[in-house]
């Protein structure tokens, strides 16, 4: 079974360590103790936490994209047909095409919150 430290913890939940260790004191997260007797958290339960956490936060969209990431946008570079568009979403940097129509009807640049709502039929997964 994979476990994970606080701070790794804290890191995968984009929260501070204090959250996390608040979340186990309050026993909202299961922790145990490993070898050295610092805390760690089970992989199952740190997952658990997240879909929780992610299914009461989840408002309904009027969309079937599942996958989305709210940010700032950082950079929009305007072609004379695309727009490149950077959105940064918490530690995640975005990058989307986009027809310059698009780029101008929403208003596009730095410093506009922005959504990256991902939709596809490919995905990949790895591992670090």
């Amino acid at each position: 079974m994979h476990t994970y430290r606080i701070g790794d913890a804290a890191t995968l939940l984009g929260v501070s360590a204090d959250t996390v260790r608040r979340l186990v004191d309050g026993g909202r997260l299961t922790a145990e103790r490993d070898e050295q007797g610092r805390r760690i958290i089970p992989g199952t339960a740190l997952a658990a936490y997240a879909r929780q956490v992610h299914r009461a936060e989840r408002e309904p969209t009027g969309s079937s994209a599942r996958n989305r990431l709210s940010g700032i946008v950082t950079d929009v570079l305007l072609g004379d047909v695309s727009a490149q568009v950077e959105i940064q979403a918490g530690p995640f940097r975005v990058v989307a095409l986009v027809s310059r129509e698009s780029a101008e009807e929403l208003r596009l640049e730095p410093g506009v919150p922005a959504v990256a709502v991902i939709k596809s039929t490919d995905l990949v997964v790895e591992r670090p």
